[in-house]
């Protein structure tokens, strides 16, 4: 069913492409760029607690780097950090790798190599949005995602994988793009839920509404509100196993 649903995507972008592709040309070039959120790319989220820290890692794309606000602690990972201190009653020590714009292929070469020296309990891994304007074909974005996933597993990680977010409410788009990128996200989400399932590794839905409080001014990354949404419900979902225990 993945393949004929990828199949009539693509048949559906080839008929709209005349349309399509200018109208991404003209956003691309018109859409407002924010830079990365500022601040250390690790740190300890509750500190004065009892325990050995919990020790964390988000892997990704621009939202790990915490574009759309201005100070990491209010992005993703600290956000997260905050939350799983709170849920669990001890220290989480976390790391930040990503990079704006960036591909899962991408991070595959580029990030994965600058984390696999230091030891994580849980490693989560944010990707998709890029992959899905990119038009990443399916079996290279799982791919990429698998031996990321392999690889963190075997250094002793707990792999999760967050889910691709819905560029269907993403404002900075035309309705048209919404529509397509939505639908393109949503093929490359199942491969990855399916991945997730054959290595026996969390995939964890973004369960958010999109009113515009929780999109930043660029329409296209996460507020404060949205990250903070958003992390929550991870903090919920990602329960730490036997290997996590302090």
């Amino acid at each position: 069913m993945n393949a004929w649903h990828a199949g009539a995507w693509w048949l559906g972008f080839t008929l709209l492409a005349p349309v399509a592709l200018p109208l991404a040309v003209y956003t691309r070039r018109n859409a407002l760029r924010l830079p990365p959120a500022a601040g250390l790319l690790s740190g300890v989220a509750g500190a004065d607690l009892p325990g050995e820290p919990l020790r964390l890692l988000v892997l990704g794309e621009s939202t790990v780097v915490g574009v759309g606000v201005d100070e990491l602690q209010a992005a993703l990972v600290g956000q997260l950090a905050t939350a799983l201190a709170a849920r669990y009653g001890r220290p989480v020590a976390w790391r930040a790798c990503g990079e704006n714009g960036i591909t899962a292929t991408q991070a595959h070469a580029r990030l994965l190599p600058q984390v696999l020296d230091q030891p994580f309990d849980l490693a989560l891994l944010v990707f998709g949005v890029n992959d899905t304007t990119h038009l990443t074909s399916l079996p290279r974005w799982e791919a990429a995602l698998g031996n990321m996933a392999e690889a963190l597993s075997a250094r002793g990680a707990q792999v999760a994988f967050s889910s691709v977010p819905p560029l269907q409410h993403f404002r900075a788009l035309p309705w048209l793009l919404r529509r397509l990128l939505g639908m393109r996200a949503g093929l490359l989400d199942a491969r990855l839920a399916q991945l997730a399932g054959r290595l026996g590794v969390g995939h964890h839905a973004v369960e958010l509404e999109f009113p515009s409080e929780f999109l930043a001014r660029d329409g296209y990354h996460p507020s404060v509100l949205g990250y903070r949404v958003w992390a929550q419900g991870l903090a919920v979902s990602l329960v730490p196993d036997a290997r996590c225990a302090p």
